[in-house]
């Protein structure tokens, strides 16, 4: 079950075994299935923007489904989801860059590797095109942050407006990681 603030509950203790699963990059197809996502984790979606995001050549929106077929031989629905951004025009304080904006996993797949895989998968993304990538969390939000320091993300600023979000609790936290060779394995 989400929590109220609709981030994911904090466990580092509660690693289930992980799952197979596949990444595909999104399509429009797929804006029904991720707005699920969005819902049973407790959180809304902007498919207006989600519509823009996935055919854009500077921004990645990757799906997450089980690696085992259906009976029927058909793909699994979309059990998590996550999204790159490039922000070329400062909107406040927070620099141009690529951003990872954002990583959702259904309340019944978490603690199984699903961010996990989407996050690297992102910072392979972006490691093609930058040196450096940046994510913006609020502070209250463990899980991801402890998710995100295996790439050696990095506090660089806070405040009440970054990369044009604004944070429930009033700050925010603006991340950078320096490319790693890990991102790309």
């Amino acid at each position: 079950m989400p929590s109220v603030s609709g981030f994911a509950a904090f466990d580092p203790a509660g690693a289930r075994e992980p799952a197979a699963i596949c990444l595909a990059r999104a399509s429009l197809r797929d804006i029904p299935e991720i707005l699920r996502v969005q819902a049973s984790a407790g959180r809304a979606a902007n498919s207006t923007q989600l519509r823009r995001a996935i055919p854009a050549s500077n921004a990645l929106v990757l799906t997450a489904r089980p690696a085992e077929k259906t009976p029927d031989g058909d793909a699994q629905p979309v059990i998590g989801w996550a999204q790159t951004n490039y922000l070329d025009t400062p909107l406040d304080a927070a620099p141009k860059g690529h951003y990872l904006a954002g990583v959702t996993v259904d309340p019944g797949w978490r603690r199984r590797g699903v961010a996990e895989a989407l996050t690297a998968r992102r910072l392979q993304w972006i490691a093609q095109r930058a040196d450096e990538a940046f994510f913006v969390v609020n502070p209250e939000n463990h899980a991801s942050i402890a998710l995100h320091a295996r790439w050696g993300f990095k506090e660089i600023l806070r405040g009440p407006q970054l990369a044009g979000v604004t944070f429930t609790g009033g700050i925010g936290v603006l991340m950078r990681a320096q490319k790693l060779v890990s991102w790309n394995a």
